[in-house]
């Protein structure tokens, strides 16, 4: 089970990164450096491939966090479980409650995509660091990974808070003295990462307890 929900995990994490990347790449309607990925659903004919890429996502996340419970790396009452759980339920709430054009004026459903981003972004990391740090002992080096990709994710909220700092100096809105179209992406594909350590870990556990459970059922019949 551990095994499986990795690898649904890393497919799923395969498919957000295609498509996703892909608008990136071939859409000119958005211009990536100062427009959040979350324009792509703004353009009716985008709207379900960014749809599929973010819920493919989700999914992934759901899976790793199965496939680290299954292999005994994470308990399901933890800080590190509860992130990952909040993080795909946001990543849900941005596909569910569009983002809506500011230029017209703001609503409810703006408002709940832009703090359900909000979380999943700040979610996901903070999992990774926390699962990091419980199994570092067992698991130094994938540990390691795990803590180290969620901190850069959540490196990236340093732009944003100059940009926050820096407005009753200037008069410049946070979102237009930095190019939050890049921050966003540099901190998306940060947090991919970061799941996609996980699920690795937890595919690398998930082999390795079945592999001392196996030699456990054998050691019996060799001892007689």
């Amino acid at each position: 089970m551990a095994r499986v929900s990795a690898q649904v995990a890393l497919a799923g994490i395969g498919i957000a990164v295609v498509l996703i990347l892909g608008l990136t790449l071939v859409v000119d309607q958005v211009d990536p450096v100062r427009r959040t990925i979350s324009e792509y659903a703004l353009v009716p004919e985008l709207k379900p491939i960014f749809d599929v890429g973010v819920l493919a996502f989700a999914v992934a996340t759901v899976a790793a966090l199965l496939a680290l419970a299954g292999a005994r790396i994470v308990r399901w009452w933890s800080v590190g479980s509860a992130g990952l759980v909040l993080g795909a339920a946001g990543l849900v709430a941005v596909v569910v409650f569009e983002k809506v054009n500011w230029a017209v004026g703001p609503s409810l459903t703006g408002y709940i995509h832009r703090y359900a981003s909000l979380v999943a972004f700040v979610a996901l990391p903070v999992a990774a660091i926390a699962i990091g740090r419980a199994g570092r002992a067992a698991w130094p080096r994938a540990a390691g990974w795990a803590r180290w990709t969620g901190t850069a994710a959540l490196a990236w909220f340093s732009p944003i808070l100059v940009g926050v700092a820096q407005r009753p100096l200037t008069g410049v809105s946070w979102w237009r003295a930095i190019p939050l179209g890049l921050v966003e992406r540099g901190l998306a594909l940060t947090v991919v990462l970061a799941v996609g350590a996980l699920a690795v870990w937890g595919l690398v556990a998930a082999h390795s307890l079945r592999r001392s459970e196996v030699l456990r059922g054998i050691a019996p019949a060799d001892a007689g």
